[in-house]
């Protein structure tokens, strides 16, 4: 309870110019930390929009994924086609082709959206909503721990001048 109230006594008089503040951050780490905000929303939003761009439903295995593409329903429904058709008919082996075709294609999109999910996605969540969170907090904590400082050292100073005042 009085460290709460030196520390707020301190706040108080570095706010009015009567205490020495010190600083502990360098011009460019200042001007970083003020950008740091603006890197949680772009990254947040640009994750949310990226996210939404993705086919195939994030977080569930291959298969369950691949099943779901529109593309895969395509090929499955061409290749269907073409064995009611048969391999005789032209139209049969067209759709074949078409059917084998539209697979790899959708196999081809699965694999980029895992590999832009890994690669993307999930680090730009990493920073939006862990370690920028984690700096701000660090900051808060180091801003606390220099206005403990500062009025350990004023209080050390006051107690300095009065039990050995200066003739």
């Amino acid at each position: 309870m009085k460290k709460q109230f030196n520390r707020m006594r301190q706040l108080a008089n570095q706010t009015v110019g009567r205490a020495e503040k010190t600083e502990v951050l360098s011009e460019d780490l200042l001007q970083v930390e003020k950008r740091l905000e603006l890197v949680k929303q772009v990254s947040h939003s640009t994750h949310k929009k990226l996210t939404a761009c993705l086919q195939g439903q994030q977080g569930q295995d291959v298969d369950k994924r691949s099943k779901k593409l529109p593309l895969t329903s395509l090929a499955q429904c061409l290749v269907e086609g073409a064995a009611v058709l048969g391999d005789e008919s032209l139209l049969g082996k067209m759709l074949k082709l078409c059917g084998d075709t539209e697979d790899r294609l959708a196999q081809e999109l699965l694999v980029f959206e895992l590999q832009i999910e890994r690669d993307v996605v999930e680090p730009l969540y990493m920073l939006a909503e862990v370690e920028i969170p984690n700096i701000q907090k660090q900051r808060k904590h180091l801003a606390k721990l220099v206005l403990d400082m500062d009025s350990a050292r004023t209080r050390y100073q006051q107690t300095c001048t009065t039990l050995w005042p200066k003739k």
